[in-house]
């Protein structure tokens, strides 16, 4: 089943779901810009661009010079590693390795390159983003062997690692009167930046240096310390209770990131730190006081589907409130982690297999459900954090994208959870509580789950001030897969 399709549903809803009020302003660049909304997020820039690869040129493939590779190089890392992978082996779009380009041909690849495909790929020749000499270059690159990025192990870490103020230097009470409830983490994203604004004042309280393009914000259980990751992998530990908002710590976990969690279960409130990297492929596991790495652990491994995955970015982190636990989502594999920190040196993990591609997501009203956007799948998983089980996995619209999602309560469904779309302009809604709910969301059910997982649909922005345009209902088909009320 899917869920309802509200165009009209007002942006701030999403904002107003959030505890902690994070405001990450994207401005878009000439780098990361193509001509469809989908292909500017999958392909957003990689900080990877500017790393050192080893240049291995394929016999059989076209020539290519040094200087040719190495700017064909930064434009696969700026434009196309987004959907194709770092090594080319495919993730929302297709694997591009040599095994399958020398077949093509570069004229093939040209045309592909510049004219796009109605399946995704951008029109990256005739929509101006590439020169007809650039569309030549790149279909000469993905003929060549895939240069493989370093590794990022403790050592290099501990070579990033700065603790600016000890945490026995720090105050030991607030100095401030800022209402950490109703403060703004906002991204000032190509300047490397976040800005903290009061929501009570509108001033803005400080402007600290990031790493490139924050992707995250997460507050600490305590209300203390904010945790911002860059996609270059840079976290910066900042304090609020100091007078001025400062960084107090940072580090460097990979090449590449976008999650950052902290402890949140009794009694490891604020002691660990975790994020996730695109490249390499790990999750790392810190002190929450210091970012001191603690255990690095790496993804690669098989998918859903039983096939191995050399590169599986990790995407979403969020901390269980029942278990001393984070549950981290392997975006390729579709496989999610809950990994109990309570004894690092015998690290105990649960795998659910959900779909994928996992992204991001945010938990029910209760706080027991973690909602995640499977996009590739059109599918929202829904977890249950107090048993470490999957609880259904509900068919939404395409390509979510819910950010931490909303919760708000629909008169006529009760508590409901929203995601937006990457590939259509609808608001999907599910149920969060269709036990006291029977009679509005009859014979709905998730593809697992059966039975309190639902998701309703409104086909169209004309059908007013309701969000039960359809019931959901077995043995419907056809496109949407309803029968209408």
């Amino acid at each position: 089943m899917k869920t309802p399709r509200l165009s009209w549903l007002p942006r701030s809803v999403l904002l107003a779901a959030l505890p902690f009020s994070v405001l990450q302003a994207w401005a878009d660049t000439a780098t990361t810009s193509t001509s469809a909304p989908e292909a500017k997020y999958q392909g957003a820039a990689s900080p990877l661009a500017s790393e050192p690869m080893h240049q291995n040129i394929n016999p059989k493939a076209p020539p290519m010079t040094e200087a040719e590779f190495t700017h064909a190089k930064q434009i696969y890392f700026e434009r196309c590693a987004g959907c194709h992978g770092v090594l080319r082996k495919g993730a929302t779009g297709k694997p591009l390795t040599p095994d399958i380009t020398l077949t093509r041909g570069t004229e093939y690849l040209k045309t592909f390159i510049k004219y796009g495909s109605p399946a995704g790929m951008p029109n990256w020749g005739t929509s101006g983003e590439l020169t007809d000499a650039q569309v030549d270059l790149m279909a000469r690159y993905v003929q060549q062997e895939p240069p493989t990025p370093p590794e990022f192990g403790m050592k290099d870490m501990l070579g990033t690692w700065k603790v600016l103020i000890p945490p026995e230097k720090r105050p030991t009470h607030k100095e401030n009167n800022l209402d950490v409830a109703n403060l703004f983490s906002v991204t000032l994203r190509d300047a490397g930046q976040i800005a903290l604004i009061d929501g009570n004042s509108k001033q803005i309280v400080s402007v600290l240096k990031t790493g490139y393009a924050v992707h995250i914000s997460r507050l600490s259980q305590s209300g203390r310390y904010l945790y911002v990751i860059g996609r270059d992998g840079k976290i910066n530990l900042i304090d609020l209770w100091m007078a001025k908002p400062d960084t107090v710590a940072e580090i460097r976990i990979g090449l590449e990131a976008r999650s950052v969690e902290t402890s949140k279960f009794k009694g490891f409130e604020d002691k660990l730190a975790v994020a996730g990297a695109y490249w390499p492929p790990q999750y790392v596991i810190m002190d929450g006081n210091s970012l001191k790495p603690l255990k690095i652990v790496g993804t690669r491994g098989m998918t859903v589907d039983n096939e191995y995955h050399p590169e599986p970015r990790v995407a979403s982190i969020v901390a269980s409130h029942y278990k001393p636990e984070f549950v981290i989502n392997a975006k390729e594999t579709g496989k999610i982690m809950m990994v109990n920190y309570s004894d690092l040196s015998n690290l105990k993990t649960t795998t659910i297999d959900a779909a994928k591609f996992l992204h991001d997501g945010g938990f029910d009203t209760t706080g027991r459900y973690f909602m995640v956007a499977a996009n590739a799948s059109n599918k929202v998983a829904v977890v249950d954090t107090k048993l470490d089980k999957l609880a259904a996995l509900v068919d939404v619209g395409k390509t979510p994208h819910p950010g931490r999602g909303a919760n708000f309560v629909d008169p006529q469904y009760g508590p409901v959870w929203a995601t937006g779309h990457l590939g259509d302009d609808s608001i999907s809604l599910i149920g969060t509580d269709p036990d006291k709910h029977k009679a509005s969301l009859e014979g709905g059910a998730g593809t697992q789950g059966a039975g309190r997982w639902f998701a309703v649909h409104q086909d169209s922005p004309e059908i007013p001030q309701s969000v039960g345009g359809y019931r959901a209902e077995p043995g419907c088909r056809g496109e949407p897969e309803y029968c209408r009320v």
